[in-house]
């Protein structure tokens, strides 16, 4: 893989709200990280929406708008194409900016499943292109501590995991229909959209999945029908006409890990309460901990001593991963935004270097595998094997 020199020239494609995250989380990696990080320069936004293109231009400092993607893939002053697009549209851009050599950085889930997610990392892989994907709850520096102590055996042998994603965007049953609720636009529902992330957090802290048995409901049948490119999937529609939701809400799954350890993983995006729950529990023979989204900045550690019983907080500190680039003292607060800054630093240093890191579409492939396995279980009611292919 080719090193990219400074400046890494950036393109993205579809300016949503997070279109509008990438293009912030970029123009801040070198006032975070100073010299160590690589110059980014936003070169052109894109979004068929004309107006929406035009402003975010103006806003965040693109040196051009356009409202078609392929103006990105095929232009020659772009080295790094950022994908933030409905699901549906994924592919062909992916596919066409690896054939034009450009570096992909593309939103979760991937592919509208196995065989999509498939074709577009072995088109970047044939290429020979550096790619990046968005399950940035990996880069919470606690979180990151996290998977240093586990990978040094400070927990024991693993034994139990559970892992979850609670959020209730889509609790309100006016709740608009975006791509999001629509099989044929995103694929699967509350499975790629949260459950995907708790399936690469497994993977990034445990290790791979042997089997599992699963399970899928939908609880809100239709949504009321909006515009195209008007508000987003937190949007309330309210009255007239209403659309079918051809994806599910929620998804649970009795998991079996490699290496022996057992779980539990569930998702829903209807469910009253939690805002952001992303979570998860580990336990080991030496020690547990427990760490979730919506206290980002601590976790909760209990080792086995005979001295001190029960879980105690631990809060960020300089000493975790990259939280030093925010603040010299610990327990302050970094959120959402941050850990995207934190992740276009890290992809923004991987091109820089010619040196693919994770996670990249090898792990968004490794996740799709698992999704597919959850939806044979829906269909079988049965527990089914995880099939892992050469990647």
């Amino acid at each position: 893989m080719s090193k990219v020199s400074d400046p890494i020239r950036v393109g993205v494609i579809g300016m949503g709200w997070m279109g509008e995250v990438h293009a912030r989380s970029h123009a801040q990696t070198r006032a975070r990280f100073g010299e160590d990080a690589p110059d980014s320069r936003l070169v052109v936004c894109v979004d068929d929406v004309e107006a929406r293109a035009e402003s975010s231009r103006s806003r965040f400092g693109f040196e051009r708008s356009e409202t078609d993607w392929r103006k990105v893939v095929d232009a020659a002053d772009v080295d790094v194409v950022v994908v933030t697009t409905p699901n549906v549209t994924h592919r062909e851009i992916c596919e066409a900016a690896a054939a034009n050599g450009k570096h992909i950085f593309c939103e979760k889930p991937v592919g509208r499943g196995e065989s999509e997610t498939r074709a577009i990392h072995d088109a970047a892989a044939q290429a020979g292109v550096i790619s990046g994907v968005g399950y940035n709850y990996r880069q919470v520096p606690v979180v990151a501590h996290i998977r240093s102590m586990i990978a040094a055996g400070d927990l024991g042998d693993i034994t139990h995991y559970r892992g979850r994603f609670h959020v209730g965007y889509g609790g309100n049953p006016d709740g608009a229909l975006s791509w999001r609720f629509q099989r044929d636009l995103s694929g699967s529902g509350a499975l790629g959209d949260l459950m995907s992330h708790v399936i690469d957090m497994s993977h990034s802290l445990i290790g791979p999945l042997r089997d599992l048995v699963s399970r899928s409901h939908t609880f809100i049948a239709s949504r009321p029908i909006v515009q195209p490119g008007e508000g987003t999937h937190f949007s309330t529609g309210g009255g007239g006409t209403r659309g079918s939701v051809t994806n599910e809400d929620y998804v649970s799954a009795l998991v079996m890990f490699q290496n022996g350890a057992r779980g539990t993983f569930e998702a829903c995006r209807v469910i009253k309460g939690p805002g952001c729950d992303m979570a998860f529990e580990v336990h080991g023979t030496a020690g547990a901990v427990k760490w979730s989204f919506e206290r980002m900045n601590e976790y909760e550690l209990f080792v086995d001593s005979e001295d001190e019983r029960g879980y105690r907080t631990v809060n960020a500190g300089p000493g975790h991963p990259h939280y030093a680039s925010w603040y010299p003292g610990p327990a302050n607060s970094m959120g959402y935004e941050d850990l995207k800054v934190i992740e276009a630093f890290e992809f923004a240093s991987q091109v820089s270097r010619g040196e693919q890191g994770e996670p990249g579409f090898a792990d968004a492939l490794r996740v799709a595998e698992v999704e597919s396995a959850m939806e044979r279980s829906w269909e079988s009611g049965s527990t089914e094997a995880v099939v892992r292919s050469e990647s």
